[in-house]
C-alpha cells in the first residue's frame, strides 16, 4: 500500500543525497540556478496575464520548487504556474473574483490527490494526443491573440472571437498613439530577442532566453526613460489572500464545479504529459504517474489555500532543468529557494518590469503551445486525428477551455468508435436458391446503415441464412436490428431467415 509518509521521507533521501558527491551537488546547485532564471519571469509573466498580482505566480513557483520538488513522482520535471492555464484562470478570476481562485485551486488540489490514490494518474496516458495538442494550440492562439493587446498596454477583449476580430482596431492604436507604438516596440523586442537567442553563440546562451529578453527590454526602458506601463508589486505576505468561508461554500454552484473539473483535467494531463516528455530526455528513474498526480494535488492544495495560482509541471523549465544537467531532485527544491529569496530581498527589482515585455514572453510561449510541425505530417498520415486537433483548437477559441477539451475528448471517443467497428458483409447464393450472408468484424449501432441498406435490397423469395459465427462485437442496438429485419424481411410462404449465432455474444 502507497504510504505517503515514507515515499516522501525517502524522496527526500533521495534529493538530499547530492550532499555526499560534491561534483552532483555542484551540477545540482548550477541547475536551479539555470531554473531559477528561466522561472522568475515566467512566474511573473503567467500571474499578470491572468490579471492576478505577479506574487502569486512567485508563490506558485515557490511551493512548486520547495514543497513539490520534495516529493515523490518525477525526479527532473519542475512545477509552477503554467502558460497552458492562463486563459482559464483569468476568465476563472472574471467570472468568479480573485477570492474564489484559491478555493478553486484548492479543490482542484484535493481532487488531484483523490485520483492519484486511486491509481488514476496512469490513465491520463490514454487521453488522445491530438486533443491534448489541439488544447495546446487553442490555449497559445487565444494566449497570442490575448497578449499583442497587453503589449500595447491596451485592455484586452473579453472573448477569444473578440480578441481576433479586434486586431485590426488595435493595430490602429499601435498606429495612432505614441504611447501604444513605444510600448509594443518593446514587447515586440522581447519577441526577437527570445527567437534569436538560440542562434547567439553556445556561451552566450548559458544565460536563458526569457531573463535575457526581459532584461534587457528592462534595460532600454529604464536608460531611454520609455514610458510604458510597469509591473505592480505589493510585497510577497500582502499578496497572500487565503479563501474565506464565503468562498468555500460556493464551491457547489454549476459553473465553478465546471471550472474545477477543468483545471483538474487539464493541470493533470499537462503534468503527465510533461512527465512522460521529460522522461525521454533523462536516463534517471521513470516517473510514478499515481505519485506524481498526488503530488501535484498537495501543491495545488497549498496553493490554494494561500490564494495563489495553479501550478502544473512546466516543460520549459524541466527541459532546461535536465538540460542544465541536473541529477538529482535537489536542483527543483533549490530553484524554489532562490525565487523565495529573490522575492523577500528584492521586491522592488520586479517592479521595474515593463508589462510590454512580459506580455512578449507570453507571446512567444504562446507561439511554441502550436504544433507547427506536427500539423502537416498528421494531416497527410492522420486526417482524423488533425481534425480532432483543429476542432479542439477552434473550440477553445470561440467558447471556452472546458467546453473545447470536452469537445475534443467526445470526437476523440467518437473517431476511435466509428475505426474500430469495421465490419464487412458478403452475399454468397448457394445451388438452389438459398443465399447465405455473412458478417465479419465488429458489428456496431454506428455501422447499421450500411448492414441494413444490403439486407434489405436481398429477395424476399429466397430461402437466406445470417452467418454471425465469425462478428467479433455485436452491440445490442444490432442485434435487435437484425432480429426485427429476420422477422420481418421474407414473404410468407418462405422459409423464414435463419440466424447462426456469433461465437462470442455481445
Amino acid at each position: 500500500m502507497y504510504s505517503a509518509s515514507s515515499s516522501t521521507a525517502s524522496s527526500a533521501s533521495s534529493a538530499f543525497s547530492a550532499f555526499k558527491n560534491p561534483a552532483v551537488l555542484r551540477q545540482d546547485v548550477l541547475a536551479s540556478l539555470v531554473v531559477f532564471l528561466v522561472a522568475l519571469p515566467l512566474c511573473v509573466g503567467v500571474a499578470v496575464a491572468s490579471g492576478v498580482p505577479a506574487e502569486l505566480g512567485l508563490i506558485t513557483g515557490i511551493v512548486g520548487g520547495l514543497l513539490v520538488g520534495l516529493m515523490p513522482g518525477s525526479t527532473m520535471q519542475v512545477s509552477g504556474p503554467a502558460a497552458g492555464l492562463t486563459v482559464l484562470v483569468f476568465e476563472a478570476v472574471r467570472e468568479f473574483g480573485l477570492g474564489m481562485l484559491g478555493a478553486i485551486v484548492l479543490l482542484t488540489g484535493v481532487l488531484q490527490i483523490g485520483l492519484g490514490a486511486v491509481r488514476f494518474g496512469r490513465w491520463f496516458r490514454a487521453i488522445s494526443v491530438s486533443v491534448v495538442q489541439g488544447m495546446l494550440a487553442g490555449i497559445g492562439l487565444v494566449l497570442i491573440f490575448g497578449q499583442l493587446y497587453t503589449m500595447a498596454g491596451v485592455k484586452q477583449p473579453r472573448s477569444g472571437l473578440e480578441k481576433i476580430s479586434g486586431v485590426p482596431g488595435l493595430v490602429a492604436d499601435i498606429a495612432t498613439s505614441s504611447t501604444a507604438l513605444t510600448a509594443f516596440a518593446v514587447g515586440l523586442g522581447t519577441v526577437a530577442v527570445l527567437v534569436g537567442w538560440k542562434k547567439l553563440p553556445a556561451k552566450a546562451q548559458l544565460v536563458p532566453a526569457p531573463l535575457a529578453a526581459v532584461a534587457l527590454a528592462t534595460a532600454v526602458s529604464a536608460g531611454f526613460g520609455l514610458d510604458v506601463a510597469k509591473v505592480k508589486v505589493q510585497g510577497l505576505l500582502d499578496a497572500v489572500q487565503p479563501p474565506g468561508l464565503n468562498d468555500l461554500t460556493s464551491l457547489g454552484s454549476a459553473g465553478v464545479v465546471g471550472t474545477v473539473v477543468a483545471f483538474t483535467l487539464i493541470a493533470s494531463a499537462e503534468s503527465l504529459f510533461s512527465a512522460a516528455a521529460v522522461d525521454r530526455m533523462h536516463d534517471g528513474p521513470r516517473t510514478q504517474y499515481d505519485k506524481e498526480l498526488i503530488a501535484q494535488g498537495v501543491g495545488n492544495a497549498v496553493c490554494g489555500a494561500l490564494g495563489a495560482l495553479p501550478m502544473t509541471a512546466v516543460i520549459v523549465r524541466s527541459s532546461a532543468n535536465v538540460q542544465a544537467g541536473a541529477r538529482t531532485k535537489l536542483s527543483r527544491i533549490l530553484h524554489g529557494a532562490w525565487l523565495l529569496l529573490f522575492t523577500a530581498l528584492l521586491p522592488t527589482a520586479i517592479g521595474v518590469i515593463p508589462l510590454a515585455a512580459l506580455a512578449g514572453v507570453l507571446v512567444h510561449a504562446g507561439c511554441k503551445l502550436i504544433p507547427v510541425k506536427e500539423i502537416g505530417p498528421l494531416w497527410r498520415k492522420h486526417r482524423g486525428e488533425a481534425a480532432v486537433l483543429a476542432v479542439t483548437a477552434i473550440a477553445i477559441v470561440t467558447t471556452s477551455m472546458f467546453e473545447g477539451v470536452v469537445l475534443g475528448l467526445v470526437l476523440a471517443v467518437a473517431k476511435s468508435a466509428w475505426e474500430t467497428s469495421h465490419v464487412q458483409v458478403d452475399v454468397r447464393e448457394l445451388t438452389g436458391g438459398r443465399m447465405v450472408v455473412t458478417l465479419t468484424g465488429n458489428a456496431t449501432f454506428l455501422r447499421l446503415p450500411r448492414i441494413l441498406e444490403t439486407l434489405e435490397a436481398l429477395p424476399k423469395d429466397r430461402p437466406i441464412e445470417l452467418d454471425l459465427s465469425a462478428v467479433r462485437h455485436l452491440d445490442h442496438a444490432c442485434r435487435t436490428a437484425l432480429e426485427n429485419w429476420s422477422v420481418r424481411h421474407n414473404d410468407s410462404g418462405t422459409e423464414p431467415v435463419l440466424m447462426k449465432e456469433p461465437v462470442f455474444k455481445a
